[in-house]
């Protein structure tokens, strides 16, 4: 169970801090269930979450596990080539994103990359789902990157870059 104070990952909301652990006022009948009330870090308003509620949340990852991720990023492969038809390419790069895994987002965005390159040097550019979800999984992980490691969310992709420029 998480505490009061903790920064959690809720679903596709993305970074949410645990405000309060109770149950919410004006609420249908709840029984006595308990409540996480979410605080998002982006956005506004609470969410009312079940604290045995089987929807997907785990904590934000520890200061060391992101500098972990971040330092391992030029060694990290590339996915797989992702599917020409469309529907095929959305539903593989939504299952990536649902994972919430900071790996998996990582790779996801260093293959989005590798392929924007290529095509560019074929004078062409990425598509709409391409784009779509390399700045979906991007925003995911400097949002729990900033809170992981206390800096600014405006500041993450740059120290990213001086980390990466480090192992390099």
């Amino acid at each position: 169970m998480f505490q009061k104070g903790d920064y959690i990952i809720y679903r596709n909301t993305g970074v949410c801090q645990v405000s309060e652990i109770g149950v919410p006022e004006n609420f249908p009948i709840t029984e006595g269930k308990l409540y996480y009330f979410l605080v998002p870090m982006r956005g506004s308003g609470t969410i009312y979450i079940p604290t045995d509620s089987p929807v997907f949340m785990r904590a934000v990852i520890t200061p060391e596990q992101a500098d972990t991720l971040i330092l391992s990023i030029p060694s990290l492969p590339e996915l797989p080539p992702q599917y020409k038809d469309q529907k095929a390419l959305v539903g593989a790069y939504k299952a990536l994103v649902q994972t919430h895994d900071c790996t998996t987002l990582l790779q996801l965005i260093k293959s989005i990359r590798k392929k924007d390159s290529e095509l560019t040097q074929k004078g062409k550019h990425l598509g709409k789902i391409d784009i779509q979800y390399k700045k979906q999984a991007e925003q995911m992980l400097c949002e729990e990157f900033s809170i992981a490691l206390s800096i600014p969310l405006d500041e993450i992709p740059t120290y990213i870059q001086k980390r990466v420029e480090i192992t390099a």
